[in-house]
């Protein structure tokens, strides 16, 4: 568990979990011994009623309680092996298949790995057949139906934004009205439904800076971040070259007002001290893409870390 309990709750966990854990109970924990009495590795889930369905015909739902590991004895794969038992057991012996899970960010890769998906404070699954370990080798997988499966995949929405320097190779941002948190940002926005992230790029520059860019395409970045407290879906970005302005050019930008009031060009260096160390820094790997040629990808514009 990721949070510490007194004595008193652990107290009247015990007490609860005794009469659950028995034969007849709704209880089921697997766990890994260590030596002096210690359990290294431990993954427990309750079982519980649901009405009956195509994704559910025996009517059992579980949920996983916990899955922790001794501090003494993380890193070799415990948790994953008393995770991987307990799934295995509820599903193959007593016929679970909805399943569900309160996970924290860091161990949400963990769950994914067995097909759970949402975001951490609820993730769900749908297992349908036989378990894969128990299944005998050369039968042929039973999969679930699509829109169930839709239901696991991870969630992420999506950006596109164009990056501007001037003739002496400066970054150009605009300023936010709506973001404290993000001051100073690229052109570009998120991608509505149906749309081409180069296709974003276009329409977000047009709207914010009446400018047209024409292409081909020229990816920069590849931009990732993981879902947190603020927002539960991973975040996929792509910045696009939209090449040098000309004084003319910089000066013609019409801003649209409800998103920003201010265009600045400046040298990279002083950009620092005007946004967060994350935005810099991504500013700086796609500044870099563009000296080098070399497309980056930036992997933590994380929620988590807002």
């Amino acid at each position: 568990m990721s949070e510490s309990v007194n004595e008193e709750w652990i107290r009247r966990c015990a007490e609860e979990l005794a009469p659950r854990l028995a034969p007849e109970g709704d209880g089921r924990a697997f766990v890994i011994d260590a030596p002096g009495g210690v359990t290294a590795a431990c993954a427990l889930g309750l079982i519980h009623a649901v009405l009956p369905s195509p994704a559910c015909p025996r009517g059992l739902a579980a949920r996983v309680q916990v899955v922790a590991t001794h501090p003494d004895y993380r890193r070799r794969g415990y948790a994953r092996a008393v995770l991987s038992a307990l799934l295995d057991h509820l599903s193959g012996v007593e016929d679970v298949t909805l399943f569900e899970v309160s996970s924290s960010v860091e161990a949400m890769s963990l769950y994914r790995e067995f097909g759970f998906g949402g975001s951490p404070e609820l993730m769900r699954m749908t297992r349908l057949g036989e378990p894969s370990a128990a299944r005998p080798a050369g039968e042929a997988t039973a999969w679930m139906p699509l829109e169930q499966y839709a239901e696991t995949v991870l969630k992420a929405t999506a950006f596109a934004c164009v990056f501007f320097t001037d003739e002496e190779d400066r970054p150009l941002q605009l300023h936010s009205v709506y973001s404290p948190a993000h001051p100073w940002q690229l052109v570009g926005g998120t991608m509505d439904k149906g749309e081409r992230p180069w296709d974003t790029a276009a329409r977000e520059c047009r709207e914010e800076t009446g400018l047209t860019v024409t292409g081909p395409p020229r990816l920069l970045a590849t931009v990732y971040g993981l879902p947190g407290a603020r927002w539960p879906c991973s975040t996929i970005g792509m910045i696009f070259d939209g090449g040098r302005l000309t004084p003319e050019q910089i000066r013609g930008i019409t801003l649209s007002p409800r998103e920003h009031d201010e265009v600045r060009v400046l040298p990279l260096a002083e950009w620092r001290t005007l946004m967060p160390e994350r935005d810099f820094e991504r500013l700086s790997a796609v500044a870099e893409a563009r000296r080098t040629g070399r497309a980056a990808y930036f992997g933590t514009w994380d929620w988590g870390n807002e």
